[in-house]
């Protein structure tokens, strides 16, 4: 399997999420500060407290995607390691942050570090257990699952937008998704007459999913070629 990875972009995001965090985090402190030495400056200490946690917060979005080790591009790596040399996984080159092209199509890859039970009910998606630390973390130190419909229409949309300003109309390939929950103790719980608006799955299933193109509609060499020379081109 080839790897593309935008190192830079990488590298650049870790340093904003160790700035933002460290910056929250003395925002924050210095509002206690402010609130048991000087009890009359209500709306100081109360403003650096919401500095403090908006800081905080944009430090942990960073943190999940470009400060944790491993990173979510390393665990999409080694959950796909073996994959053949027809097949292309781009890491923050392309419209969409984890993208993989090959014989099995077009995959928008979007990781989720959520543990507990992932459920799919009447359009709505839950996260159950990982016990009462987990929960009290998911608030104050952990991002919600928040909505991952709204999420993977609109990184296929971008990318589809994007491709058809690169490629021939009659060369766009269809673009599938999969939803990855990387977290070790992640379990996948949908009923069987649901259906996700994506592919969901661990990240022990991702390979197994990727390696069963639907029958008949593997794509073509020449045109794994023409997507990946578009991204590459271009980005």
């Amino acid at each position: 399997m080839n790897i593309h990875r935008n190192e830079t972009l990488i590298k650049r995001n870790a340093r904003i999420a160790q700035f933002t965090m460290f910056a929250g985090l003395a925002v924050l402190a210095g509002g206690m500060f402010v609130s048991f030495r000087y009890p009359e400056q209500v709306g100081l200490s109360l403003g650096a407290l919401l500095l403090g946690f908006i800081l905080s917060q944009v430090g942990i979005y960073y943190l999940n995607r470009w400060g944790r080790k491993p990173r979510p591009d390393e665990l999409l790596d080694k959950s796909l390691k073996g994959l053949d040399r027809k097949y292309t996984l781009f890491h923050y080159v392309s419209p969409v942050s984890h993208l993989l092209v090959g014989p099995s199509g077009v995959w928008v890859l979007l990781p989720y570090y959520q543990r507990g039970v992932i459920t799919y009910a009447k359009g709505r998606w839950r996260q159950k257990g990982g016990g009462l630390l987990y929960q009290y973390l998911k608030i104050f130190a952990q991002e919600s699952l928040g909505r991952p419909d709204l999420e993977v229409n609109g990184e296929i949309e971008a990318l589809r937008k994007y491709l058809s300003k690169h490629l021939p109309e009659e060369s766009l390939p269809p673009i599938q998704a999969a939803l990855v929950f990387t977290h070790p103790q992640a379990k996948i719980d949908i009923p069987p007459d649901e259906s996700p608006p994506a592919e969901t799955v661990t990240l022990a299933d991702l390979k197994k999913l990727i390696g069963k193109p639907a029958k008949g509609k593997t794509l073509p060499p020449e045109k794994i070629r023409l997507i990946e020379d578009a991204i590459l081109t271009a980005g």
